[in-house]
């Protein structure tokens, strides 16, 4: 059985109606969220590339969105539009390119025809009664700090309000932390058991991961542990005390101090450095090194250092574009901490830390320690590579008494 559609904006004494009337069927729905799919279809123009469209909703970031899936020839592109702004756009793809279209919804589906004269007709089939889209099933996954569930610190930190909703404007932060959390996860195992860790955050800043890993592991985890967070910055240092003692977290602390400087330590099990300019990101290996942390959680920032030393006339084509070199010099440097690491007892890892578009800086280096091994053919590999470019890197000049020497591999 087909009806007439009986939304009060239409004329109830005809079908059809203007386009602006389908508008605002369409923008009904979405409000209303019941609408499932749509499909638009019947090109207007033999010229179109793209037959059919089909548009579901999504879930984004907290948000709801609308995904347009385009279908060229063998193709398809998708794109996603924010809920305030899909009618909009479904419309003028029935106004432009598409003669029919088929709205499913909770209740019941509406075809759509348009004329030749941009008339629109709208039939609505007999309900059916359907499941409401399950919107997290095209976006969520499972964190290891829901959404939903009230975190002291998270709230403190206004990234949730205090019935443990992510705010959507901090909700890149909440994947960030909870990507960071996830990382450590995986070498939980390659940690210290039976006694209190030990760990030290370089170059904390307002101490988002600090607080995350502290709660993970004592709250999460019950682990026993003392968290050191150290930057130069006194005013963050001492709101991030006040922090900690608000919350309760009675063996996190943070100090003002200079990565190269701080010596309070004999042994660390877990040393974390995110985003230390140029060379500090290399003392604070150097530290964990020396203190045989069983894990390194690394995220560089700038590299100067290299940029700086880099020469060789058969890359002087890339070489001699500043933005090129820039890049090189960050990955080449990252490369050889990783070489370096792997030559003194770990077994380095190159990570995908948070996505490009929040920020180019996201590379972790995730060293965990090992049995070691033959380093005569991983110096070869590293010296020729390091002579190649021209490098002079601080982590091994600071860790040369750590490194085989040429006469030793040569021997």
């Amino acid at each position: 059985m087909v009806r007439r559609h009986r939304f009060s904006i239409f004329n109830p004494e005809s079908e059809m109606c203007v386009v602006e009337s389908l508008k605002a069927l369409i923008e009904q729905l979405i409000n209303d969220r019941t609408l499932i799919m749509a499909t638009l279809s019947q090109v207007r123009n033999k010229g179109e590339t793209c037959t059919k469209v089909q548009i579901k909703p999504v879930e984004l970031k907290g948000k709801l969105h609308y995904q347009f899936a385009s279908y060229i020839g063998t193709k398809v592109e998708h794109r996603n539009v924010p809920a305030e702004l899909a009618a909009e756009d479904m419309t003028l793809l029935f106004r432009e390119s598409y003669r029919q279209g088929l709205l499913c919804t909770v209740e019941a589906d509406y075809q759509v025809l348009v004329s030749k004269k941009f008339k629109v007709s709208i039939l609505t089939k007999s309900p059916s009664k359907k499941e409401e889209p399950d919107l997290a099933h095209n976006r969520r996954k499972r964190y290891v700090l829901e959404d939903g569930e009230p975190v002291p610190f998270l709230v403190e930190l206004g990234i949730m309000n205090r019935e443990g909703k992510v705010l959507a404007k901090r909700y890149d932060k909440f994947r960030q932390i909870n990507r960071f959390l996830e990382m450590v996860e995986d070498v939980l195992a390659d940690l210290p058991t039976g006694r209190p860790l030990t760990i030290v955050d370089f170059g904390c800043g307002k101490s988002y991961l600090t607080f995350a890993l502290y709660h993970y592991l004592t709250v999460r985890k019950k682990r026993q542990l003392n968290i050191i967070g150290l930057d130069l910055k006194a005013d963050v240092i001492e709101h991030c005390n006040e922090l900690a003692a608000k919350i309760g977290y009675d063996h996190l602390k943070f100090l003002v101090g200079d990565i190269a400087e701080y010596d309070e330590l004999d042994q660390v099990d877990m040393v974390i450095t995110l985003h230390a300019c140029d060379t500090a990101t290399d003392a604070a290996l150097e530290k964990a090194i020396r203190w045989g942390a069983s894990v390194i959680l690394s995220v560089p920032c700038c590299q100067h250092e290299l940029f700086a030393q880099i020469e060789n006339e058969v890359m002087s084509p890339m070489l001699s574009h500043g933005i090129l070199k820039e890049r090189f010099s960050a990955l080449a440097t990252d490369a050889i901490r990783a070489k370096l690491l792997d030559m003194m007892g770990y077994s380095s890892q190159l990570l995908e830390f948070i996505d490009l578009e929040n920020t180019p800086k996201n590379i972790l280096i995730r060293a965990v320690k090992s049995s070691g091994g033959d380093n005569s053919v991983k110096w070869r590999e590293y010296t020729a590579f390091r002579d190649f470019i021209g490098a002079k890197p601080y982590l091994e000049r600071v860790c040369a008494d750590l490194l085989p020497s040429e006469s030793s591999v040569q021997g």
